[in-house]
C-alpha cells in the first residue's frame, strides 16, 4: 500500500523528492497510511473540495481490500 500511495502522490506534485509515505500499524486492526508533502504541494494533493484527496484514499481502499486489510489514508502538512 506504501508504494501505491507514492507512486500516486509523487505523479500529482511539483516535488516528488520531498514526498513521504509512512505505515503505522496501530492498535485497531486498521493500518494506517501518513503522506506528507511540501507545503507548496499540498493543494495539488487535496484537490478542488477534497476530490483528489478523495479519489486517493477510494484507490488505496479498493486495494486493501482485495487483500483483506482496513488501510486508512492520512494526509499531513
Amino acid at each position: 500500500m506504501v508504494g501505491l500511495v507514492e507512486t500516486i502522490a509523487r505523479s500529482l506534485v511539483d516535488n516528488p523528492a520531498e514526498v513521504v509515505v509512512r505505515e503505522i500499524s496501530g492498535d485497531t486492526d486498521a493500518t494506517v497510511i501518513e503522506l506528507k508533502v511540501a507545503p507548496s504541494d499540498m493543494g495539488k494533493v487535496i484537490g478542488k473540495q477534497g476530490r483528489i484527496a478523495k479519489a486517493l484514499r477510494t484507490v488505496v481502499k479498493a486495494a486493501a481490500v482485495k487483500q483483506n486489510k482496513k488501510v486508512v489514508v492520512e494526509i499531513i502538512s
